[in-house]
């Protein structure tokens, strides 16, 4: 396991916060870098220099994104590819407007509300996990195409070159690469392609350091990149996705593929300590609870309880709980449901949860219920852009859990996602990450699932101020939070706010997840005599943070990852 330090960062004079360091080098330079002109930081370090080449070769912003999001699908295959989808929130200075796009995958039209269920209606959480009725349409290509084709400035096919030589020539067999692929070792041995591209004969995981080539995901990027979006939801690509699904009995077919279309989305959005906070909205609950949880803090003086105190740690704990009873009752995809946005994000509704956070014991997840509103009328990834212009980009993609179902379409190289599985298979049954589903989250045919990925970029008087974002499942909320609480409520450093010690509260399991480095023995002691019901455990995000602070941009890639922050 990558060697970590504990350290403790000391704010002002007072405050004490424990924060992860890479061990091996108190310089950190692999995961912070400064620069004037152009910042990446993603969770591979190939990514992040393609990502700035295709700046440094006359592309914009927009162009950096694509080469980013193709590169870490070769790169991270476990967390990401184009077998699935994702977000994207892009700040232009030109017009001065935050555009979210939505390129999330889809329920296949054949899917049903029952379709994971027994005849007794009972759930069956592997069949949404594993295999191919795990298989929801991908959305990543096609979202790329489209918005290439609206922002982007290179020819498409230059921009994706870095991906494909990084898929023909390999790279090394890397840790969370090598944790990922003995955890799913048992559903891809099944695969017959899955197996020959990342496990040895006898179907055991390769030695670190060796060599990961993926020579027929290099071929279909090759037709992509010379054929546009058709190469993948049209011809030979297409076919064999669909005959690899169709071969086990799933129910994906090639009209859920040649209708696929990419949303543009209204991002939520909402002034906070005098800035401006943009995050992503529905089908994203990430964005509204994002907020949430950050208006509902506002008003109580966390500050001068210090970063890490037993009463700002209490708060910010019962602030996440009461963000994920909305969560579970009120969001969906809204082409199908309602979700009162502004209801839940409105002043007079956000001042009565601040109210009711402030107690001096837990809340209890059994006692907490979903408040009338007042109707009017474990994988992805993430990575962050900043150019010189202060144009920002943050984004958020996944295949789901790792390596997705573990289905490669043969002679393709896709991993197959398994976002079916963010669809709530029936109302207070629990998905992958433990989140409990609400109807407006039932499986629907062409209905995208709930998702908590959380692309965040905020403004301060219309100019960049931030941009981040993380990886795993509804963790992604908590952490993006207290990154920009960190920052902007405490005033740490952007290295520190993303390395501080982390907490984890979902309502649903009730538990108050706290990860390593921890929290001081006597906080932890006093948090648990006010009801919190304490554990320890790894919380998995990855923060990509962006900040821009004298006339510089602070770039922050996780230490607890194996990313790079890049800039020039």
């Amino acid at each position: 396991m990558l060697a970590m330090l504990f350290l403790t960062f000391f704010v002002g004079c007072t405050h004490r916060v424990n924060i992860v360091a890479p061990a091996e080098n108190m310089g950190r330079p692999k995961y912070e870098a400064f620069a004037k002109n152009s910042m990446v930081t993603s969770q591979g370090e190939a990514t992040s220099r393609a990502a700035l080449s295709t700046i440094a070769k006359g592309g914009n912003i927009i162009d950096a994104f694509v080469t980013a999001s193709f590169t870490i699908s070769v790169e991270r295959p476990h967390s990401t590819g184009i077998g699935g989808g994702g977000f994207l929130l892009y700040f232009n200075t030109v017009d001065k407007k935050v555009y979210a796009f939505d390129f999330r995958e889809i329920a296949p039209v054949l899917a049903t509300s029952d379709m994971f269920l027994t005849e007794d209606g009972k759930t069956q959480p592997l069949l949404s996990q594993e295999g191919v009725f795990a298989v929801a349409t991908p959305g990543l290509v096609a979202g790329l195409y489209d918005i290439h084709r609206r922002f982007g400035k290179l020819p498409w096919k230059d921009i994706i070159q870095p991906a494909i030589d990084l898929a023909r020539n390999g790279f090394p067999l890397y840790e969370q690469l090598y944790i990922a692929l003995q955890d799913r070792k048992h559903i891809l041995s099944v695969d017959p392609e899955a197996k020959s591209t990342f496990l040895l004969n006898d179907g055991s995981v390769p030695k670190m350091g060796t060599l990961v080539v993926q020579e027929n995901l290099a071929k279909t990027l090759e037709l992509i990149a010379l054929q546009g979006k058709q190469a993948f939801y049209k011809g030979k690509v297409a076919d064999a996705i669909v005959k690899a699904v169709r071969s086990k009995r799933g129910i994906l077919t090639l009209k859920d593929l040649r209708d696929y279309r990419m949303k543009e989305r209204l991002p939520v959005s909402a002034a906070y300590k005098g800035l401006k906070i943009f995050s992503m909205p529905p089908p994203s609950s990430g964005g509204i609870h994002v907020i949430q949880i950050l208006k509902m803090l506002e008003p109580h003086n966390l500050k001068a309880m210090g970063p890490q105190s037993t009463d700002a740690v209490h708060l910010t704990a019962n602030s996440m709980q009461r963000a994920f009873v909305d969560r579970a009752t009120y969001l969906g995809d809204p082409d199908f449901n309602h979700v009162p946005v502004k209801e839940l994000l409105s002043s007079k509704y956000l001042e009565k949860l601040s109210k009711e956070i402030d107690t001096k014991k837990a809340l209890r997840a059994d006692t907490l219920k979903p408040i009338a509103l007042p109707y009017e009328s474990s994988d992805t990834t993430h990575f962050s852009i900043a150019d010189k212009d202060g144009n920002m980009v943050a984004s958020t993609q996944t295949i789901n859990g790792w390596f997705g179902s573990g289905v490669i379409a043969q002679g393709t190289g896709i991993i197959l996602n398994n976002e079916m599985d963010d669809f709530a298979q029936k109302v207070g049954a629990q998905n992958l990450f433990g989140a409990v589903g609400g109807n407006n989250n039932l499986v629907e045919p062409k209905k995208r699932p709930l998702s908590s990925m959380s692309p965040t970029i905020i403004t301060k008087d219309e100019k960049p101020f931030m941009a981040l974002g993380s990886p795993s499942g509804t963790r992604i909320i908590t952490c993006v939070a207290q990154t920009i609480l960190n920052s902007v409520e405490f005033d740490m450093p952007l290295y520190e706010s993303v390395a501080a010690t982390r907490i984890h509260q979902q309502w649903q399991p009730d538990l108050l997840k706290i990860e390593a480095p921890y929290l001081s023995s006597h906080v932890e002691k006093a948090l648990k005599e006010r009801g919190h019901n304490v554990v320890h455990e790894k919380l998995g995000c990855s923060i990509q943070a962006i900040k821009r602070e004298n006339n510089q941009w602070t770039g922050v890639s996780d230490p607890r990852g194996e990313g790079l922050a890049l800039g020039n």
